[in-house]
């Protein structure tokens, strides 16, 4: 499925954290179905996610500083007049094991995957019940959120506090604003060598997936657009699961 399928024309779509990785991809699918594209970080990138010609535009935001938010929301409907599609996408975690770090640490991982998410969306839904066609708003989950995630336990528990905000928002902000999440799996990006190692190493995780090979950006921005698209008008609430038909069961690999 391609973004041409979808038109996005005439629409905003604000995508935290994209300018690369899964943001990225989200990004450009957004981007080439025609919506204007604000990426917001901390840092500006060496290149802006861009598609036959048309480049995202940035605002230099972390997402974590509420104020600085709330300031790039007057931002964007003041230079485009509307929001219609929030991607809540920025986040992250540094592999690290939950009995070796300090409650500041998670206290860290929790504020960026699960309490900036919540603020950025408040912010979106108040413009977006102002609009007389609404909004979506789309979180970016995790397989962690549904298994176990050693080593980045702190935010699998974020990611999983994500699932639950999706449903109470969806039942709390609707007709107006729609809410649902979008949860890959394993997803090859340009940061991918820091968790799975060289070629190799890569090749040997995604042979254990299914499908035969790891997300790429494309899939999940693809999965964005439908869930925000009139199509899937009567999802909200609900989580959208993208793993390649899932991880191979460990008593496969015992017995083989």
């Amino acid at each position: 499925m391609q973004a041409a399928q979808f038109d996005y024309t005439d629409q905003v779509v604000l995508v935290t954290g994209g300018t690369k990785g899964i943001g990225a991809g989200v990004a450009r699918a957004f981007l080439d179905a025609g919506a204007t594209v604000v990426v917001c970080g901390r840092n500006a990138p060496e290149q802006l996610p861009g598609v036959k010609g048309r480049e995202a535009v940035f605002l230099p935001v972390d997402v974590r500083d509420f104020d600085a938010v709330a300031a790039m929301m007057d931002s964007i409907v003041r230079d485009f007049g509307r929001l219609d599609v929030l991607v809540n996408n920025a986040g992250g975690a540094p592999h690290a094991m939950a009995a070796d770090v300090s409650p500041r640490f998670h206290e860290g991982i929790l504020r960026l995957n699960l309490i900036a998410p919540l603020n950025v969306a408040q912010l979106a839904n108040r413009q977006m019940q102002q609009q007389p066609q609404g909004g979506s708003i789309l979180f970016i989950g995790s397989i962690s959120a549904l298994r176990a995630s050693p080593g980045t336990a702190a935010y699998g528990a974020a990611k999983a506090g994500i699932l639950s905000l999706a449903q109470s928002l969806a039942v709390e902000w609707a007709p107006k604003v729609r809410v649902v999440a979008v949860s890959p799996g394993l997803v090859q990006t340009e940061q991918s060598h820091l968790h799975y190692g060289d070629e190799a190493g890569i090749q040997a995780v995604a042979a254990t997936i299914p499908a035969g090979r790891m997300a790429q950006p494309q899939d999940i921005g693809n999965a964005c657009l439908f869930m925000a698209s009139p199509i899937a008008s009567y999802a909200s609430g609900c989580n959208l699961l993208l793993n390649g038909g899932g991880e191979r069961p460990a008593f496969l690999q015992a017995d083989a």
